[in-house]
């Protein structure tokens, strides 16, 4: 149901609180060194990318979109703390011209996903990539596997309504470990590894909160689109009691399943 989408990023409570128990997993597996030169693929308004840049700082971090006003606030966000050893561009990671060789680690939070052609992509990011250098990511495993996705699904669907199987990016398009491994390994990329990440995503502090936020996703919009005015105001409804049974006395949390995928360049 989650699209790809950098109005996401520009909500300061939005993605990126969304994703706080998932950056520091991620952190600890990028290990950035003091010297490091980062590229971070999907950076959206640039937290991950400020924060290698903040541990390798006597080398740099450079974070790419496709999202043009997410990497506008990034720069903003980026020259409000006073890092001088970052940068941003509005860039496609499947085809942009990265410099050869340039850096040490290649990370994601999320942003791998959504590549057209994911063999040439990740060959492209490789490229850009030292000899050894890693390449660190997390994307979520299987729709069925991730209770938000199948509990928003669920919602919206309904037992009177039919919503349509999503058009457009997979967000769980390498959830499956053997078809990453190919997709790796055929991008040139060896010592291939996952690791299972199972920690909850955020959705807001109360239910309208939470409410506001999964309306903005691309596919809810879309699902609902779909069906007439009355059935939209019932998965609506449905949504919101959805939303309110996950709700705890510090927000609206729902299970999650991800991959940590970790691999070189030889």
């Amino acid at each position: 149901m989650r699209h790809s989408s950098g109005d996401h990023a520009l909500d300061p409570g939005g993605y990126d609180a969304e994703l706080r128990r998932h950056e520091p997993v991620l952190r600890r597996a990028c290990g950035v060194r003091l010297h490091d030169h980062v590229l971070d693929i999907g950076c959206g308004t640039g937290r991950t990318t400020r924060a290698a840049a903040r541990a390798a700082r006597a080398g740099g971090a450079l974070g790419v979109d496709i999202s043009a006003s997410a990497i506008g606030r990034a720069r903003e966000l980026a020259r409000a703390e006073g890092l001088g050893n970052v940068a941003f561009e509005h860039a496609d990671a499947q085809v942009h011209r990265f410099p050869r060789g340039r850096f040490d680690l290649a990370a994601s939070r999320f942003g791998t996903m959504f590549f057209d052609d994911p063999v040439a992509a990740f060959a492209n990011v490789g490229q850009a990539l030292r000899p050894a250098g890693r390449l660190v990511m997390m994307v979520w495993q299987p729709a069925e596997r991730n209770e938000w996705e199948v509990a928003v699904r669920r919602s919206l669907a309904g037992a009177e309504e039919r919503v349509a199987a999503d058009e457009g990016p997979d967000a769980f398009s390498l959830g499956d470990p053997p078809t990453v491994r190919r997709v790796l390994d055929e991008a040139g990329f060896t010592d291939i590894a996952f690791t299972g990440v199972h920690e909850p995503v955020y959705y807001g502090p109360d239910v309208e909160a939470a409410l506001g936020w999964v309306r903005r996703f691309a596919s809810t919009g879309a699902a609902l689109e779909r069906l007439d005015p009355a059935g939209a105001a019932r998965a609506i409804e449905r949504l919101r009691e959805t939303l309110a049974a996950h709700l705890a006395d510090d927000g609206v949390w729902f299970d999650s399943s991800a991959w940590l995928v970790t691999a070189r360049r030889p």
